[in-house]
Protein backbone atom coordinates (compact mmCIF):
# COMPACT_ATOMS: atom_id res chain seq x y z
CA UNK A 1 0.00 0.00 0.00
CA UNK A 2 1.28 3.62 -1.20
CA UNK A 3 0.54 5.88 1.69
CA UNK A 4 -0.05 9.98 1.23
CA UNK A 5 0.45 11.27 4.44
CA UNK A 6 -1.23 14.82 4.18
CA UNK A 7 -0.28 17.45 7.06
CA UNK A 8 -3.46 18.21 8.68
CA UNK A 9 -2.45 20.15 11.71
CA UNK A 10 -4.24 23.75 10.83
CA UNK A 11 -7.87 21.80 11.38
CA UNK A 12 -7.31 21.78 15.00
CA UNK A 13 -5.83 25.12 15.11
CA UNK A 14 -7.86 27.99 17.46
CA UNK A 15 -9.41 29.72 14.25
CA UNK A 16 -8.69 27.29 10.94
CA UNK A 17 -9.45 30.11 8.45
CA UNK A 18 -9.21 29.58 4.58
CA UNK A 19 -5.85 27.67 5.28
CA UNK A 20 -8.03 25.25 7.12
CA UNK A 21 -10.57 25.04 4.49
CA UNK A 22 -7.81 24.50 1.70
CA UNK A 23 -6.49 21.75 4.33
CA UNK A 24 -10.02 19.82 4.41
CA UNK A 25 -11.15 20.27 1.20
CA UNK A 26 -8.10 19.04 -0.62
CA UNK A 27 -7.64 16.13 1.87
CA UNK A 28 -11.29 14.66 1.14
CA UNK A 29 -10.81 15.04 -2.27
CA UNK A 30 -7.42 12.90 -2.22
CA UNK A 31 -9.12 10.63 0.05
CA UNK A 32 -12.17 10.07 -2.75
CA UNK A 33 -9.38 10.11 -5.60
CA UNK A 34 -6.84 7.91 -4.09
CA UNK A 35 -5.32 5.50 -6.96
CA UNK A 36 -6.11 1.72 -6.75
CA UNK A 37 -3.24 0.84 -3.57
CA UNK A 38 -2.88 4.33 -2.16
CA UNK A 39 -4.32 5.59 0.79
CA UNK A 40 -4.12 9.19 2.61
CA UNK A 41 -2.78 9.49 6.41
CA UNK A 42 -3.27 12.62 8.35
CA UNK A 43 0.07 14.63 10.53
CA UNK A 44 -1.24 16.15 13.34
CA UNK A 45 0.65 17.81 16.09
CA UNK A 46 -0.34 16.40 20.04
CA UNK A 47 -3.89 17.51 20.81
CA UNK A 48 -6.86 16.81 22.68
CA UNK A 49 -8.94 13.43 21.99
CA UNK A 50 -11.92 15.78 21.29
CA UNK A 51 -9.62 17.26 18.32
CA UNK A 52 -8.45 14.05 17.15
CA UNK A 53 -12.30 13.02 16.98
CA UNK A 54 -13.35 16.32 14.99
CA UNK A 55 -10.30 15.47 12.55
CA UNK A 56 -11.47 11.99 11.74
CA UNK A 57 -15.15 13.19 11.70
CA UNK A 58 -14.60 15.77 9.06
CA UNK A 59 -11.95 13.44 7.39
CA UNK A 60 -14.11 10.26 6.85
CA UNK A 61 -11.60 7.76 4.76
CA UNK A 62 -8.45 8.66 6.79
CA UNK A 63 -6.25 5.57 6.77
CA UNK A 64 -4.71 6.66 10.22
CA UNK A 65 -3.87 9.85 12.21
CA UNK A 66 -0.54 10.06 13.29
CA UNK A 67 0.81 12.45 16.35
CA UNK A 68 3.35 13.90 16.89
CA UNK A 69 4.95 14.15 20.34
CA UNK A 70 4.63 18.17 20.44
CA UNK A 71 1.82 20.23 20.60
CA UNK A 72 1.08 22.83 17.96
CA UNK A 73 3.11 26.13 19.02
CA UNK A 74 6.04 23.91 19.92
CA UNK A 75 5.68 21.97 16.66
CA UNK A 76 5.64 25.05 13.95
CA UNK A 77 8.82 26.03 16.57
CA UNK A 78 10.57 23.54 15.93
CA UNK A 79 9.99 22.69 12.03
CA UNK A 80 10.54 26.50 11.46
CA UNK A 81 14.12 25.79 12.92
CA UNK A 82 14.51 22.19 11.32
CA UNK A 83 14.30 20.67 14.23
CA UNK A 84 11.59 18.09 12.99
CA UNK A 85 12.00 13.89 14.40
CA UNK A 86 12.27 11.26 11.80
CA UNK A 87 8.83 10.73 10.10
CA UNK A 88 9.91 7.30 8.16
CA UNK A 89 9.97 7.15 4.26
CA UNK A 90 7.22 8.05 1.98
CA UNK A 91 5.06 10.93 0.71
CA UNK A 92 4.43 14.07 2.54
CA UNK A 93 2.02 16.87 1.47
CA UNK A 94 2.02 19.90 3.28
CA UNK A 95 -0.97 21.89 2.55
CA UNK A 96 0.71 25.44 3.87
CA UNK A 97 4.51 26.00 4.68
CA UNK A 98 4.59 24.36 7.29
CA UNK A 99 6.34 20.65 7.08
CA UNK A 100 9.00 18.56 8.49
CA UNK A 101 11.72 19.97 6.22
CA UNK A 102 14.80 18.27 6.38
CA UNK A 103 18.01 16.91 4.35
CA UNK A 104 17.03 13.57 2.84
CA UNK A 105 17.64 11.38 -0.04
CA UNK A 106 14.37 10.80 -2.25
CA UNK A 107 16.37 8.28 -4.83
CA UNK A 108 17.37 6.04 -1.75
CA UNK A 109 14.10 5.70 0.57
CA UNK A 110 11.25 7.49 -1.34
CA UNK A 111 11.20 10.15 1.28
CA UNK A 112 9.56 13.34 -0.30
CA UNK A 113 8.04 16.39 0.95
CA UNK A 114 6.04 19.02 -1.21
CA UNK A 115 4.99 22.33 0.38
CA UNK A 116 2.24 25.05 -0.47
CA UNK A 117 2.68 29.01 -0.91
CA UNK A 118 -0.93 30.23 -1.07
CA UNK A 119 0.63 34.39 -1.39
CA UNK A 120 3.90 36.32 -1.09
CA UNK A 121 2.58 39.00 1.22
CA UNK A 122 5.10 38.48 3.37
CA UNK A 123 7.57 40.01 1.00
CA UNK A 124 5.14 42.36 -0.91
CA UNK A 125 2.26 43.62 1.76
CA UNK A 126 3.66 42.21 5.43
CA UNK A 127 1.87 45.15 7.35
CA UNK A 128 -1.20 42.77 6.11
CA UNK A 129 -0.14 40.01 8.53
CA UNK A 130 1.53 39.68 12.17
CA UNK A 131 5.03 40.07 12.54
CA UNK A 132 5.18 36.27 13.63
CA UNK A 133 3.49 35.64 10.88
CA UNK A 134 6.01 37.47 8.55
CA UNK A 135 8.94 36.05 10.29
CA UNK A 136 7.90 32.23 10.32
CA UNK A 137 6.90 32.51 6.75
CA UNK A 138 10.16 33.91 5.58
CA UNK A 139 11.59 31.20 7.79
CA UNK A 140 9.43 28.12 6.55
CA UNK A 141 10.42 29.67 2.81
CA UNK A 142 14.07 29.25 3.36
CA UNK A 143 13.59 25.97 4.19
CA UNK A 144 11.75 24.85 1.65
CA UNK A 145 14.14 26.64 -0.94
CA UNK A 146 16.36 23.76 0.39
CA UNK A 147 14.70 20.59 0.97
CA UNK A 148 11.10 20.72 -0.56
CA UNK A 149 10.86 18.37 -3.71
CA UNK A 150 8.05 20.46 -4.80
CA UNK A 151 6.31 23.93 -4.08
CA UNK A 152 2.58 24.45 -5.16
CA UNK A 153 0.74 27.38 -5.40
CA UNK A 154 -2.07 27.86 -6.56
CA UNK A 155 -1.68 30.07 -9.86
CA UNK A 156 0.38 30.76 -12.90
CA UNK A 157 0.69 34.85 -11.25
CA UNK A 158 2.10 33.53 -7.90
CA UNK A 159 4.40 31.32 -9.45
CA UNK A 160 5.97 34.13 -11.22
CA UNK A 161 5.91 36.49 -8.00
CA UNK A 162 7.22 33.38 -6.34
CA UNK A 163 10.30 33.21 -8.45
CA UNK A 164 11.27 36.74 -8.04
CA UNK A 165 11.64 36.27 -4.34
CA UNK A 166 13.32 32.22 -4.44
CA UNK A 167 14.81 30.14 -7.19
CA UNK A 168 13.17 27.09 -7.14
CA UNK A 169 14.31 25.98 -10.70
CA UNK A 170 11.31 23.33 -12.24
CA UNK A 171 10.22 22.20 -8.38
CA UNK A 172 6.96 24.60 -8.72
CA UNK A 173 3.33 22.92 -9.89
CA UNK A 174 0.36 25.24 -10.45
CA UNK A 175 -2.76 23.59 -8.98
CA UNK A 176 -5.52 25.90 -7.99
CA UNK A 177 -7.96 24.96 -5.62
CA UNK A 178 -11.98 25.17 -5.98
CA UNK A 179 -14.99 26.09 -4.12
CA UNK A 180 -15.90 24.49 -1.16
CA UNK A 181 -18.84 21.25 -1.40
CA UNK A 182 -20.88 22.61 0.99
CA UNK A 183 -21.31 26.25 -0.78
CA UNK A 184 -24.67 25.31 -1.83
CA UNK A 185 -28.22 26.61 -1.79
CA UNK A 186 -30.14 25.62 1.95
CA UNK A 187 -32.52 23.79 -1.25
CA UNK A 188 -31.56 19.80 -0.49
CA UNK A 189 -32.63 18.36 -3.79
CA UNK A 190 -35.57 20.96 -4.79
CA UNK A 191 -35.72 22.69 -8.29
CA UNK A 192 -34.23 25.97 -7.10
CA UNK A 193 -37.00 27.49 -9.51
CA UNK A 194 -39.76 25.37 -7.00
CA UNK A 195 -42.11 27.71 -4.98
CA UNK A 196 -40.58 25.45 -1.72
CA UNK A 197 -36.78 26.53 -2.35
CA UNK A 198 -37.86 30.07 -3.05
CA UNK A 199 -39.75 29.98 0.19
CA UNK A 200 -36.38 28.48 2.14
CA UNK A 201 -34.24 31.07 0.19
CA UNK A 202 -37.06 33.87 1.14
CA UNK A 203 -36.68 32.74 4.67
CA UNK A 204 -33.07 33.13 5.09
CA UNK A 205 -32.61 36.36 3.13
CA UNK A 206 -34.86 37.73 6.15
CA UNK A 207 -33.15 35.63 9.06
CA UNK A 208 -30.22 37.37 7.73
CA UNK A 209 -31.95 40.81 7.42
CA UNK A 210 -30.44 41.44 4.05
CA UNK A 211 -32.14 44.26 1.78
CA UNK A 212 -34.30 43.43 -1.23
CA UNK A 213 -31.12 44.48 -3.57
CA UNK A 214 -27.23 45.03 -2.74
CA UNK A 215 -24.00 45.25 -3.98
CA UNK A 216 -21.39 42.47 -2.28
CA UNK A 217 -18.23 42.50 -1.41
CA UNK A 218 -15.49 40.00 0.49
CA UNK A 219 -12.44 41.07 2.68
CA UNK A 220 -11.41 43.22 5.85
CA UNK A 221 -10.57 46.77 5.98
CA UNK A 222 -6.82 45.59 5.22
CA UNK A 223 -5.59 48.17 2.35
CA UNK A 224 -4.51 45.40 0.61
CA UNK A 225 -8.40 44.24 0.26
CA UNK A 226 -9.15 47.79 -1.06
CA UNK A 227 -12.60 47.61 0.20
CA UNK A 228 -12.31 51.39 1.67
CA UNK A 229 -11.84 52.17 -1.64
CA UNK A 230 -14.94 50.50 -3.14
CA UNK A 231 -16.59 52.06 -0.17
CA UNK A 232 -15.93 55.31 -1.37
CA UNK A 233 -16.59 55.05 -4.86
CA UNK A 234 -20.18 54.53 -3.20
CA UNK A 235 -20.09 57.56 -2.11
CA UNK A 236 -19.35 59.68 -5.32
CA UNK A 237 -21.79 61.85 -7.61
CA UNK A 238 -23.62 59.23 -10.13
CA UNK A 239 -22.76 56.07 -7.95
CA UNK A 240 -25.44 53.27 -7.63
CA UNK A 241 -27.55 54.33 -4.79
CA UNK A 242 -27.39 50.72 -3.70
CA UNK A 243 -26.04 49.10 0.18
CA UNK A 244 -23.19 47.03 0.11
CA UNK A 245 -22.85 44.53 2.28
CA UNK A 246 -18.89 43.26 3.32
CA UNK A 247 -18.66 39.57 3.61
CA UNK A 248 -16.13 40.06 6.81
CA UNK A 249 -15.42 41.59 10.62
CA UNK A 250 -16.95 45.02 10.95
CA UNK A 251 -13.11 46.46 12.24
CA UNK A 252 -9.35 45.71 11.05
CA UNK A 253 -7.23 47.53 13.54
CA UNK A 254 -8.36 50.93 14.59
CA UNK A 255 -10.32 50.65 11.04
CA UNK A 256 -14.31 50.85 11.67
CA UNK A 257 -16.71 50.35 9.04
CA UNK A 258 -19.17 52.58 9.85
CA UNK A 259 -16.19 55.17 10.43
CA UNK A 260 -15.21 54.40 6.04
CA UNK A 261 -18.85 54.77 5.25
CA UNK A 262 -18.85 58.33 7.36
CA UNK A 263 -16.12 59.08 5.79
CA UNK A 264 -17.34 58.28 2.25
CA UNK A 265 -20.53 60.34 2.99
CA UNK A 266 -22.49 57.30 3.20
CA UNK A 267 -25.24 56.83 6.20
CA UNK A 268 -24.34 53.94 8.57
CA UNK A 269 -27.32 52.16 7.08
CA UNK A 270 -25.96 51.90 3.53
CA UNK A 271 -22.83 49.47 4.72
CA UNK A 272 -23.56 45.99 6.55
CA UNK A 273 -20.95 43.88 7.92
CA UNK A 274 -21.80 39.95 7.62
CA UNK A 275 -19.96 37.59 9.43
CA UNK A 276 -19.08 33.73 10.70
CA UNK A 277 -21.76 32.78 7.87
CA UNK A 278 -22.52 28.69 7.85
CA UNK A 279 -21.96 27.84 4.00
CA UNK A 280 -25.49 27.61 3.12
CA UNK A 281 -25.94 31.26 4.67
CA UNK A 282 -22.85 32.43 2.26
CA UNK A 283 -24.51 30.34 -0.73
CA UNK A 284 -27.66 32.63 -0.15
CA UNK A 285 -26.42 36.01 0.22
CA UNK A 286 -23.73 35.46 -2.74
CA UNK A 287 -26.57 34.39 -5.12
CA UNK A 288 -29.01 37.08 -4.28
CA UNK A 289 -26.63 39.86 -4.45
CA UNK A 290 -27.31 42.03 -8.02
CA UNK A 291 -22.97 41.91 -7.75
CA UNK A 292 -20.51 41.04 -6.74
CA UNK A 293 -17.37 43.16 -6.34
CA UNK A 294 -13.85 42.04 -5.51
CA UNK A 295 -11.65 45.02 -5.39
CA UNK A 296 -7.98 43.47 -3.82
CA UNK A 297 -5.01 44.74 -5.07
CA UNK A 298 -3.04 41.21 -5.09
CA UNK A 299 -4.69 37.71 -4.55
CA UNK A 300 -2.51 34.17 -4.74
CA UNK A 301 -5.92 33.04 -5.99
CA UNK A 302 -9.26 33.81 -7.32
CA UNK A 303 -11.72 31.80 -5.06
CA UNK A 304 -13.62 34.39 -3.76
CA UNK A 305 -14.57 35.52 -7.62
CA UNK A 306 -15.00 31.32 -8.59
CA UNK A 307 -17.36 31.27 -5.39
CA UNK A 308 -19.54 34.15 -6.83
CA UNK A 309 -19.36 32.58 -10.73
CA UNK A 310 -20.57 29.01 -9.41
CA UNK A 311 -24.05 30.58 -7.77
CA UNK A 312 -24.30 32.69 -10.75
CA UNK A 313 -23.67 36.34 -9.43
CA UNK A 314 -21.91 38.93 -11.99
CA UNK A 315 -18.56 39.61 -10.94
CA UNK A 316 -16.74 42.84 -11.26
CA UNK A 317 -12.85 42.60 -9.88
CA UNK A 318 -9.42 44.19 -10.43
CA UNK A 319 -6.68 43.19 -12.31
CA UNK A 320 -4.31 41.76 -10.04
CA UNK A 321 -3.36 38.70 -12.13
CA UNK A 322 -4.56 36.34 -10.11
CA UNK A 323 -7.74 37.19 -10.13
CA UNK A 324 -7.46 37.69 -14.25
CA UNK A 325 -6.31 33.95 -14.41
CA UNK A 326 -8.88 33.15 -12.12
CA UNK A 327 -11.62 34.65 -14.10
CA UNK A 328 -10.89 34.29 -17.45
CA UNK A 329 -12.98 36.83 -19.76
CA UNK A 330 -15.87 35.99 -17.43
CA UNK A 331 -16.02 39.07 -15.01
CA UNK A 332 -15.84 42.78 -15.95
CA UNK A 333 -12.19 43.81 -14.52
CA UNK A 334 -10.94 47.36 -13.09
CA UNK A 335 -7.40 48.94 -13.80
CA UNK A 336 -5.68 49.23 -10.16
CA UNK A 337 -3.31 52.32 -11.44
CA UNK A 338 -3.98 55.60 -10.00
CA UNK A 339 -4.90 54.39 -6.94
CA UNK A 340 -6.55 58.06 -6.42
CA UNK A 341 -8.72 56.95 -9.25
CA UNK A 342 -9.52 53.61 -8.64
CA UNK A 343 -12.83 54.58 -6.42
CA UNK A 344 -13.78 56.24 -9.98
CA UNK A 345 -13.54 53.05 -11.88
CA UNK A 346 -15.19 51.27 -9.59
CA UNK A 347 -18.32 53.57 -9.88
CA UNK A 348 -18.06 53.67 -13.31
CA UNK A 349 -18.16 49.57 -13.50
CA UNK A 350 -20.99 49.26 -11.08
CA UNK A 351 -23.07 51.58 -13.03
CA UNK A 352 -22.33 49.88 -16.13
CA UNK A 353 -23.40 46.23 -14.52
CA UNK A 354 -26.54 47.21 -12.86
CA UNK A 355 -27.81 50.01 -15.46
CA UNK A 356 -27.42 47.09 -17.69
CA UNK A 357 -29.46 43.65 -17.49
CA UNK A 358 -28.01 41.89 -21.00
CA UNK A 359 -24.53 42.54 -20.05
CA UNK A 360 -25.30 41.62 -16.45
CA UNK A 361 -27.13 38.09 -17.24
CA UNK A 362 -23.52 37.25 -19.93
CA UNK A 363 -21.84 37.94 -16.87
CA UNK A 364 -23.60 35.92 -15.03
CA UNK A 365 -23.90 32.98 -17.13
CA UNK A 366 -20.20 33.15 -18.67
CA UNK A 367 -19.20 33.20 -14.76
CA UNK A 368 -21.28 29.86 -14.27
CA UNK A 369 -19.59 28.15 -17.40
CA UNK A 370 -15.83 29.28 -15.80
CA UNK A 371 -16.80 27.89 -12.46
CA UNK A 372 -16.94 24.11 -13.83
CA UNK A 373 -12.91 24.24 -14.92
CA UNK A 374 -12.35 24.50 -10.86
CA UNK A 375 -12.65 20.97 -9.27
CA UNK A 376 -11.27 19.89 -5.99
CA UNK A 377 -11.18 16.40 -7.53
CA UNK A 378 -9.35 17.43 -10.19
CA UNK A 379 -6.86 19.53 -8.00
CA UNK A 380 -6.47 16.55 -5.96
CA UNK A 381 -5.60 14.09 -8.88
CA UNK A 382 -3.30 16.54 -9.89
CA UNK A 383 -1.42 16.14 -6.47
CA UNK A 384 -1.52 12.63 -6.80
CA UNK A 385 -0.02 13.04 -10.30
CA UNK A 386 2.75 14.98 -8.85
CA UNK A 387 3.96 12.43 -5.92
CA UNK A 388 3.83 9.87 -8.79
CA UNK A 389 6.31 12.41 -10.72
CA UNK A 390 8.44 12.47 -8.00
Amino acid sequence: MTTLRVIVDQLVAPVPGNLGRYTEELTRALIRTAPSGCDVEGIVSASSSAQYSHIERVLPGLARLSKTTLPRRELAAAWQLGITAPLGPGMIHAPGLLAPLRRHDRDRDGSQVAVTVHDVLAWTHPESLTPATVAGTKLMLKRARKHADAVVVPSHALADQLAEIADFGDRVRVIGGAVGEGLRLPIGSLDPESADARAIVSARVRALGLPPQYILTSGTLDPRKAVTSLVTALGLPGAPDLPLVVLGPDSWGELHVASVADEAGLPEDRVLPLSGLSDEDLAVVISRAAVFVYPSLEEGFGLPVIQAFQLGTPVIHSDAPALVEASGDAALVVPRDDAAGYPQRLADALTRVLADDRLAERLSIIGSDRAKAFSWNDSAERVWQLHADL
